[in-house]
């Protein structure tokens, strides 16, 4: 190729000056323009010593959900899935709009109870989200865009898992509508997961020495990797994590962390699945008696799940659920459950359908 009569070529010039230079100029300022249009009130403070009055213990508020003019179709997850499950629960009468838990965005001293200011600085990049959620067009985008439009919804999901933990240990359980972001770390975010809320939640209520033994159930069908690092070699966290061990993310180092691990082949179905669950958790709770229990609830087990690749019926997640929630309000341990990964349009009907059946079974609300 000659180079040199490319470059003086004065009609390749004229394309790239008075075409290609002012169309990616009005993008990126008609994205500045969007960043405007997508600003939203400033979150109220995140109130976690509130008696929750009026309330059940589920957490949900319109701002866990994502979405920019169907630029989110461009991702398999169901970035409105929160709301589904929302409007499920009040069309079925279950709940009423009034008596969820509102939730709100942690601020910069809470977040860096469990990640690192280096990290959560790294997280105001467009390219640094992009990475992590695993939208490659994202990182163009300006920064105040890409922060509304991904940062915020987490960060609402992360103060709703900490206002569902304090909830929990009032009433016996709870629900987040959102969060379970198992594959962020301290120091690193990936797979979904830009904030660590699992470790949030047990480095708070230590802090604050609500609880010292926590146990993290993890039934997503990814490995917990994000707390799974933070809390390698902690004697007083006993993690219990069944995966899919042919998907991502194949983590041999947080490997070391998980004190149960049912480690599943592709295309697990019902019956074996529940099995090794209820084997898993026996020996768990055998092992270990904790003050408090993080259930990571993830729906990508369902079969046909784009990621998750493991073969659950509805009604395997439903018993699923009940398994989890059974062990820990017969041992009277508070449990707080989070809703984790899940990436096709009908997860949002299960999720309803089997909060309803704890109800149902429980007699908890």
């Amino acid at each position: 190729m000659d180079y040199k009569s490319l470059i003086i070529n004065k009609s390749a010039l004229k394309r790239i000056f008075y075409i290609y230079i002012p169309l990616a100029a009005a993008i990126y300022f008609l994205l500045l323009g969007a960043a405007w249009l997508t600003d939203k009130p400033p979150s109220p403070p995140l109130a976690l010593e509130q008696s929750f009055d009026g309330k059940l213990p589920i957490v949900y508020d319109e701002n866990y959900n994502m979405g920019f003019f169907c630029l989110e179709n461009l991702h398999h997850f169901d970035t409105a899935k929160y709301r589904k499950i929302h409007d499920a629960l009040v069309a079925a009468q279950a709940v009423k709009p009034e008596q969820f838990i509102p939730a709100a965005i942690p601020d910069r001293k809470m977040l860096e109870i469990a990640q690192t200011p280096e990290y959560l600085d790294s997280l105001s990049s467009s390219v640094t989200l992009a990475r992590i959620i695993e939208v490659n067009v994202l990182k163009f985008f300006p920064s105040h865009l890409s922060n509304n439009l991904i940062l915020q919804p987490m960060l609402y999901q992360t103060g709703g898992s900490l206002l569902a933990a304090r909830a929990a240990l009032k009433s016996g359980w709870a629900i987040n509508l959102g969060g379970g972001f198992h594959h962020a770390a301290r120091d690193k975010g990936e797979g979904f997961c830009a904030l660590a809320d699992i470790s949030l939640i047990v480095k708070y209520l230590r802090q604050e020495k609500l609880a010292q033994k926590i146990m993290i159930v993890d039934f997503d069908a990814h490995q917990g990797n994000g707390f799974g690092r933070d809390f390698t070699g902690d004697s007083d966290v006993f993690i219990v994590d069944a995966y899919n061990k042919d998907v991502y993310p194949k983590d041999s180092d947080a490997k070391r962390g998980i004190d149960v691990a049912v480690e599943l082949d592709a295309f697990t179905g019902d019956t074996e699945y529940l099995q090794k669950l209820r084997k898993g958790l026996d020996r768990a709770f055998a092992e270990f008696t904790p003050d408090f229990i993080i259930y990571n609830a993830g729906t990508d087990i369902l079969a046909g799940d784009p990621l998750g690749a493991l073969d659950i019926s509805p009604k395997g997640v439903a018993a699923r659920d009940e398994l989890v929630f059974g062990k820990a309000l017969d041992a009277k341990i508070p449990v707080v459950m989070l809703l984790s990964g899940g990436y096709q349009k009908t997860n949002a009907q299960v999720i309803s359908d089997s909060i309803l059946n704890l109800k149902d079974k429980f007699k908890i609300f």
